[in-house]
């Protein structure tokens, strides 16, 4: 009896260890290549805190001061975007990303479904303004970038209307996240907020709803920053046609009116562009 094992399957059986092997080694690279990033965001931004942001302040003109460090965050996080793709751990799909370099002021109002998000949106948009949550005004990360850069914090919703309508007028734009953390899953959103409504219908400028995915999910609400996926993540960015605010509320009606009715209708419409895109779609 011959138990000679056929060349075809010892052939398989060394493509299939090769190609574990492979994967591992892949899983391994992404690990230490996040790990190396997070390190590297981590140093520039106590250097930009400690360093930079003390000379920033020394800057005698606060316009052209802002301008300035908007545009260093812009081409650092666009030099970060770049190199996270060049070495395999991520991917970047943009569409429409011309509305986001416009010289116009812009409310982008954005589902949340990762951690880097902010870094891609940052990284898409050369006068940008961020509204952040309060927690990171004590961060030593963030806290001299926040300052400089002069984002939004959340921590007074009446002074974040206030704050981010003078950013508007001052020709930025402005990048908000109205679920406030991240989304619980790629297929559900957490309501949103009316902050945006609000500083919205202050400046009368249409809103630009853009649309996010991450897939497979990475640096979620529920995972670590160790946490890698089990192949490269490919963020998906879509920006939609703006939405002027008359076809969203009626122009008479009472300011909390109109914005409970402008946070319901871009929420609506959000949600419903992330099914047709297939963003929601958990079996993509």
């Amino acid at each position: 009896m011959n138990h000679d094992i056929p060349n075809t399957l010892r052939g398989d059986s060394v493509d299939g260890a090769a190609r574990g092997f492979g994967a591992r080694l892949d899983y391994h690279w992404r690990l230490i290549a996040t790990a190396l990033a997070f390190v590297v965001f981590g140093v520039c931004g106590v250097f930009f805190s400690i360093l930079v942001f003390p000379i920033a302040c020394l800057w005698p003109h606060r316009a052209t001061r802002q301008l300035a460090v908007t545009l260093l965050i812009h081409k650092f996080f666009r030099a970060l975007v770049a190199v996270l793709q060049v070495i395999g751990v991520m991917e970047l799909d943009v569409k429409g990303a011309e509305a986001l370099r416009t010289s116009g002021p812009a409310l982008v109002v954005a589902n949340h479904p990762t951690y880097l998000d902010v870094m891609v949106l940052l990284a898409l948009t050369p006068r940008a303004c961020c509204v952040v949550k309060n927690v990171h005004w004590g961060n030593p990360c963030f806290w001299g970038i926040v300052r400089a850069a002069e984002y939004v914090s959340n921590a007074d919703p009446a002074e974040l209307v206030e704050a981010g309508s003078r950013q508007l007028a001052a020709g930025y734009t402005m990048i908000v996240f109205p679920e406030g953390t991240r989304s619980p899953a790629r297929d559900r959103l957490h309501p949103f907020s009316r902050g945006f409504a609000h500083m919205a219908l202050k400046a009368g400028i249409p809103i630009l709803p853009v649309l996010v995915d991450c897939d497979p999910p990475a640096f979620t609400k529920a995972m670590r920053w160790y946490d890698v996926p089990p192949r490269r993540f490919r963020m998906r960015i879509a920006v939609l046609e703006p939405l002027a605010l008359e076809r969203l509320a009626a122009a008479d009606a009472p300011p909390a009116l109109a914005a409970r009715t402008v946070t319901h209708a871009v929420e609506a419409h959000i949600t419903e562009h992330l099914f047709e895109h297939g963003f929601a779609n958990t079996g993509n």
